[in-house]
């Protein structure tokens, strides 16, 4: 960090500024109860604090400093958007061809015990997150816990805790899984097959809360629903563009030094023309089976519930991007851009200072992680890699780690916990996790222990060393 932008953290604006982040911040905090999009505070915020920054620059004889600052995380935030914004629409597409829903169906149908229920849906969210993003997976996992556990109000509770850590494990070893896994990875701090280092300590990260779990798991077999949804035409080759685009972002990565983003804009690319094949091969069926000429049903828990009347619809990447999760993309832009902003003000440097010379690295990072149960883990990561304190290979890959996974000590503490509390509202609950907060914290030092223990040789190299 620039000198000084240091001492420009006793400067008036440099406390204005972070009075406008903490408020912010509490704003995002109450988004549940004050019904206000996340996005909106943090891009006010950003906008705010630049303008501050820039006066502080100005004051201080550096007029373009501020300038010159703020385009480099707009360029960072750019590689992140675009990369996010290919990502979301295959998810989407994947989801409107039915892929989701039919790994749902074949679930419920299965006429699993609820013991395998609760190993099933955690060994899936474990595995498919890497590649789908926790949240999804989360979603996805957890309408097949509600589906079949229905009036048991413990086993969903349980099994819903069960996949939100199994999911946040999952996406701490790829640069797909989790956001600040994303942003390690395009910062070229951890290459693409460094992030396997992990798997054996995000494994046990999981298994230790869920083998203790499973002693509560109710025992027993629900009854087997009748569920069919079918999958779209171009479904299966939409999974194999995604699984091609994602080689092809790390090889351009890996090979060619380029961003990743540039893969995976170029595959979404593809997947526009592959919608143009399909709209001129005609209307696609869709995913709900037809029981009669008017309708379709499907029976839960003695409820009906009546499809619309099945009818043809039309492949369109376009609308499948319209779908992208704006909300929090613009959150990002806004969470990187204050964070940025305090860091010109040298904010980052004095947490830099505090953290990873007075408590050390190892300390620093675990706290990290403890910390992102409470705050976003996103502006946790974006400031430690803005930070850039001087650390083994090691120690990245063990920050990587916890914030990856730190997130599950709470129900709040990711984006996986946040949106099964809401599709689960009423039964998953922060109180109703809280009471296994203690296993999972078992788990999280059972992590941290095996990384120590597997990856011992990364601690005595720098970071970026083979």
């Amino acid at each position: 960090m620039h000198d000084s932008a240091l001492m420009l953290t006793g400067h008036w604006t440099a406390i204005a500024a972070l009075t406008v982040f903490a408020v912010a911040y509490l704003l995002v905090i109450a988004e549940e109860t004050l019904h206000l999009r996340k996005s909106k505070p943090m891009m006010v915020a950003a906008g705010l604090i630049w303008m501050l920054v820039a006066y502080a620059h100005l004051q201080a004889g550096e007029p373009e400093r501020a300038a010159e600052v703020m385009r480099h995380n707009l360029l960072e935030f750019a590689e992140l958007f675009l990369f996010l914004l290919a990502a979301m629409t295959y998810i989407n597409t994947m989801e409107e061809v039915g892929v989701f829903q039919s790994l749902r169906a074949w679930l419920i149908s299965r006429g699993f015990s609820l013991a395998g229920v609760y190993w099933m849906t955690g060994l899936l969210a474990f595995f498919i997150s890497p590649a789908a993003d926790n949240l999804t997976t989360a979603l996805v996992m957890a309408t097949v816990v509600m589906a079949i556990g229905r009036t048991d109000r413990k086993f969903v509770v349980i099994a819903c805790i069960n996949v939100v850590v199994a999911a946040n494990a999952g996406g701490a070893f790829s640069p797909f899984g989790d956001i600040t896994t994303l942003m390690v990875w395009q910062k070229g701090i951890v290459r693409f097959h460094e992030f396997f280092y992990l798997f054996a300590p995000s494994l046990i990260n999981w298994l230790v809360p869920a083998v203790i779990m499973s002693f509560a798991v109710p025992r027993g077999h629900p009854e087997a629903l009748q569920e069919k949804p079918q999958l779209q035409r171009g479904a299966i080759a939409v999974v194999v563009l995604f699984t091609g685009t994602i080689a092809l972002a790390v090889s351009v990565h890996s090979f060619l030094r380029l961003p990743p983003v540039i893969g995976m804009m170029t595959g979404l690319g593809v997947l526009k023309f592959y919608g143009y094949y399909l709209k001129t091969r005609g209307p696609l069926a869709m995913r709900w089976p037809t029981q009669g000429p008017e309708e379709a049903r499907l029976e839960v828990d003695e409820t009906v519930f009546t499809a619309p009347p099945v009818t043809r619809s039309e492949f369109d990447v376009f609308k499948a991007l319209e779908r992208a999760e704006w909300d929090t993309l613009m959150f990002f832009y806004g969470i990187m851009l204050c964070v940025g902003g305090l860091g010109a003000l040298g904010y980052l440097s004095l947490l830099s200072h505090g953290l990873y010379f007075d408590l050390g690295p190892t300390a620093a990072n675990i706290l990290v992680g403890v910390l992102s149960a409470l705050i976003d883990n996103i502006p946790l990561m974006f400031a430690v890699l803005s930070m850039n304190p001087d650390m083994s290979h090691g120690q990245w890959l063990l920050v990587t780690l916890t914030t990856g996974v730190g997130g599950s000590l709470l129900s709040i503490g990711s984006a996986a916990g946040v949106g099964v509390m809401g599709q689960a509202r009423g039964i998953y609950t922060f109180a109703a996790h809280l009471r296994w907060s203690w296993a999972i914290a078992l788990g999280y030092a059972a992590g941290v222990a095996a990384h120590f223990l597997l990856n011992a040789e990364s601690f005595h190299r720098a970071a970026g060393q083979l």
